[in-house]
């Protein structure tokens, strides 16, 4: 009788191979080390969100032992939960970075922006972030944007070409075959780089639990006093929230993402670690940005839109 042979489906699995987070961090770290290799003044964009937390991890990790080569740069709204604000300023301290700050209040106090009927400040943060970019002379700027989060980020390359006036346009985008990136720019321009491009969000929260990497604490489930607005239990603050019709209630929640208090929103949830926040996330059928970011939902294009005028 002859003998059986080993199929495929037989073989043993190969010791060597990449697990699936490891893959992603391997490919994370290559985008970083290239940016340092390609670009003279690149910058991390640093809100304290999870994704900019995980993408400096990142960055801390590929070149450790040595510090990484880049500095921050947050565009603070004025109207950021004050815990989120605490976090990166600690962060920033315990590594010794260097931080720009770009100011949206600062700019409506010198007239170049104008309040928003709303009090929503996140579509005012283009013109703060496109200035601080051509003023230091940014060349490669990283953002923690993910293809899975909204529709108009889903057609960003790893390296997306921004002109002069910091805009995008989805025609010049570079095909990037077989992980190779174009850095090339013209004067003036410069590039956008997502290293987490890849990932999706319940990939973060994996990694995060794995690599044990701390977050900002409304990240978890907390009781907070929030009202109900469009779908969206939102924080009262400074921003003229909540209105007179508006009742102001505590419950259980936690935030999928952090952005202006104005608009965004908190879900409700029990998850006080991150394996009940990864079962929750597993669950969900709806993205982190569609299920509470009031400024996506101002037009079917408003991604897009801010994205072309030189936003993320």
């Amino acid at each position: 009788m002859p003998t059986a042979t080993r199929g495929p489906i037989d073989a043993p699995e190969n010791p060597y191979a990449l697990s699936h987070l490891d893959a992603l961090e391997a490919e994370s770290v290559h985008i970083f080390r290239e940016v340092a290799g390609e670009f003279e003044r690149p910058v991390i964009l640093f809100s304290g969100g999870k994704d900019s937390i995980v993408m400096l991890h990142l960055a801390l990790k590929a070149f450790a032992p040595a510090p990484i080569p880049f500095t921050l740069l947050h565009v603070d709204t004025g109207h950021n939960f004050p815990e989120v604000i605490a976090y990166r300023d600690r962060v920033v301290a315990r590594h010794g970075l260097r931080l720009h700050v770009a100011s949206v209040q600062e700019y409506i106090d010198a007239g170049k922006l104008r309040e928003r009927p709303d009090g929503t400040r996140n579509p005012l943060q283009t013109v703060p972030l496109t200035e601080a970019i051509q003023q230091h002379r940014f060349d490669a700027v990283f953002g923690g944007g993910r293809r899975d989060e909204e529709k108009a980020r889903a057609k960003e390359r790893v390296f997306s070409l921004r002109d002069e006036f910091s805009q995008w346009d989805p025609r010049r985008q570079r095909p990037e075959l077989w992980a190779l990136y174009n850095g090339r720019h013209a004067p003036g321009e410069h590039v956008r780089v997502f290293p987490l491009s890849n990932w999706t969000e319940l990939d973060v929260w994996q990694y995060i639990q794995r690599e044990k990497i701390e977050l900002p604490e409304i990240y978890y489930a907390h009781e907070r006093e929030v009202f109900a607005r469009d779908g969206m239990w939102l924080t009262a603050g400074e921003w003229g929230g909540p209105k007179e019709s508006e009742t102001v209630e505590k419950r259980l929640v936690r935030y999928r993402t952090v952005g202006d208090m104005s608009c965004t929103g908190a879900v409700d949830s029990a998850a006080a670690v991150d394996a009940d926040v990864i079962a929750e996330i597993a669950a969900s059928r709806l993205t982190e940005r569609g299920a509470t970011r009031a400024d996506d939902k101002l037009s079917e294009a408003a991604m897009e839109d801010r994205k072309r005028e030189g936003y993320f």
